[in-house]
């Protein structure tokens, strides 16, 4: 079964939705989950954006300290993944 179809408990999302602020969305997700794990989604976001960028691995590499896998697997979420990043950066650009 992939992501896309398996089932899913919308009150989280919900909740995100109605983060008002970063410093809601910090304190919720703090509580929500483990260094390790804001840290991992948080350099995947980077890394997201610097491949947005046309910044090459070896680049990538340095400046997050992410590995080769984890930077193909952000690459391939772009590529072939259901969009979310690409509505997120977008929406991002148009306000600045």
């Amino acid at each position: 079964m992939s992501r896309k179809n398996r089932a899913r408990n919308d009150n989280l999302y919900k909740a995100i939705l109605e983060l008002q602020n970063i410093d809601e969305a910090k304190n919720f997700f703090d509580d929500l989950c483990t260094v390790k794990e804001l840290e991992a989604m948080e350099q995947r976001y980077q890394v997201a954006m610097h491949l947005r960028n046309g910044l090459n691995y070896n680049e990538i590499l340095q400046k997050t300290g992410s590995s080769s896998a984890t930077i193909s697997r952000v690459n391939r979420s772009l590529q072939y993944g259901t969009g979310g990043y690409e509505v997120i950066m977008a929406r991002l650009d148009e306000k600045e």
